[in-house]
């Protein structure tokens, strides 16, 4: 625990409330925000954290379909800008600049690892005739680039499944995108519609990546092969 904290309270979970200085409880009822409270907006996990565990604070996220975004964390002004004063001197010493240093390092190291253990498990995936192992090396080079930058939210930076079903998941999504029109399609606002689709895309996308694993040749105009071209 940093120096100048103290344990912390039990952090309260709100959601936005219908102006701006207001907040929903859990119970939805709206109540506003304390006087000499300010909003910490999201995105200095540091500040946020150190916030939290120096006194009562207010944390506010909105949830959207299936994802949870934060919208901040109200507290109070004087203990914000105390910590923010302590974080800024902390992070002007040699000492914090080489830490990051390493610790930026260190996940450049971890997340190139990353990509090409994804590159193979989605190669293992195609499983490509070896006439098409050209074509497999570039489809592979192409999922794994757009599927696992850090933050992407794709299936490929999940771990609740083993890589090779990610690998999968990525080459399908990624083909959809690709190599169909559904990204130009209308489809009816009808709960399931949407599902219907993508099914029938993954179906088609399944077809044809079995037949550059017969080794079957390429068909003119294929548009895998238009996909990673150049």
């Amino acid at each position: 625990m940093h120096p100048m904290s103290r344990p912390a309270a039990p952090l309260a979970a709100f959601t936005p409330g219908p102006t701006p200085r207001t907040v929903r409880g859990p119970d939805g009822t709206a109540r506003p925000v304390p006087d000499g409270w300010v909003l910490v907006p999201p995105g200095d996990a540091a500040l946020t954290r150190r916030v939290k565990a120096a006194g009562e604070a207010w944390a506010v996220a909105e949830t959207r379909g299936r994802k949870v975004f934060s919208r901040g964390l109200w507290a109070d002004a004087g203990t914000v800008e105390r910590v923010r004063a302590e974080l800024a001197a902390e992070r002007s010493t040699d000492a914090y600049a080489r830490r990051k240093a390493a610790d930026a390092g260190r996940r450049e190291r971890t997340q190139a690892a990353y990509v090409g253990e994804f590159a193979a498990a989605v190669r293992a995936f195609l499983a490509f005739h070896p006439a098409h192992a050209e074509l497999a090396d570039r489809v592979a080079r192409a999922v794994a680039g757009h599927a696992t930058p850090v933050g992407s939210g794709t299936v490929a930076r999940t771990k609740r499944i083993p890589v090779e079903e990610r690998a999968e998941a990525a080459v399908i999504a990624w083909m959809r995108h690709q190599t169909t029109g559904y990204d130009g399609m209308a489809i009816p606002r009808v709960k399931g519609k949407r599902r219907e689709v993508r099914r029938l895309l993954a179906a088609r996308s399944r077809e044809l990546l079995d037949r550059y694993r017969r080794g079957e040749p390429a068909a003119e105009g294929c548009p895998l092969r238009r996909a990673v071209a150049g």
